[in-house]
């Protein structure tokens, strides 16, 4: 055995087949024509944009030569690569390519404007994507039902709001109730502001008060208030010109999306999709009596 694995001939046999193996996989020049990378004019400037982009200035000769070889190694490299194969089961590249393809439908499919017919239509299709919300401003005095206790607390807000409503004995609203780390006083706040601020049964009960005069009490997570509401604005569906640039974001992202699912549509056509049943441990399931 010593001397047939010494025997030089062998030797050369081995290196024969991974000079063969090597020359297959990375393509054997004498076989094939040498390949083009033309570089264009229009990538030149874009290489030199990029770099006035970044660096504030324009490339020197020598800095440009520089971007231009890089360039030629990448797209070299990104051939070979393709050629090997190494684009295949790489999640990333798959991901890549496939956002690649999104924005090439969404691109073709989908019209530069939208038409003011258009807008008109998908505001009227979607009311409550853009309908405004109720806006209140308003002033409150707090009465803490933990720090007086229920009854107390309801008997004050009683007494406190005679007092307000009378400006009885020059009764400060500035000065009545309890601390209370919130403004006193919020002016054209949104339904959403005034519900993170004291709450959605707070704000449910506020569309229900007549401005102009002290009312309540009214409870909230922290206890009870008086309010004193000076402007009330109710929620309604706005004109197109009203929201015309959410109407145009929403409608271009909605299309989008429809030219994306109808690009993909077209493409599944072509597929036949095999779906193989997955067994109860995760993995596909083979035939009977096939080893798992």
């Amino acid at each position: 055995m010593r001397r047939i694995l010494g025997e030089p001939l062998l030797h050369f046999a081995v290196l024969g087949a991974l000079l063969f193996a090597l020359f297959r996989m990375l393509g054997d020049p004498r076989d094939t024509a040498p390949q083009r990378v033309v570089v264009t004019t229009g990538q030149i400037q874009r290489l030199a944009e990029t770099w006035r982009r970044t660096w504030q200035r324009p490339p020197t000769r020598v800095e440009l030569d520089g971007l231009v070889e890089e360039y030629v190694r990448e797209e070299i490299l990104y051939r070979e690569a393709l050629a090997l194969g190494l684009d295949r089961d790489d999640t990333i590249v798959r991901r890549r390519l496939r956002q690649k393809m999104e924005f090439l439908s969404e691109d073709l499919g989908t019209p530069a404007q939208a038409s003011e017919e258009e807008l008109q239509s998908f505001l009227e299709a979607h009311p409550e994507r853009f309908r405004m919300e109720a806006r209140f401003s308003f002033r409150q005095v707090f009465l803490s039902s933990e720090r007086r206790g229920e009854a107390s607390a309801v008997q004050e807000a009683a007494r406190l709001l005679v007092a307000l409503q009378e400006d009885a004995a020059g009764a400060d609203a500035d000065a009545a109730g309890d601390p209370l780390p919130l403004r006193a006083e919020l002016s054209d706040a949104s339904e959403s502001e005034v519900k993170r601020t004291f709450g959605n049964d707070f704000a449910e009960a506020l569309r229900d008060l007549a401005p102009g005069r002290w009312q309540g009490p009214i409870a909230s997570a922290y206890g009870l208030h008086l309010v004193f509401v000076r402007a009330r604005t109710p929620a309604r569906h706005p004109t197109l010109d009203e929201v015309r640039e959410r109407v145009e974001s929403e409608w271009l992202v909605q299309r989008r999306r429809e030219a994306n699912e109808s690009v993909y549509r077209r493409f599944r056509e072509r597929y036949e999709v095999v779906i193989e049943e997955v067994g109860a441990a995760g993995s596909a399931a083979g035939s009977p009596g096939e080893p798992q």
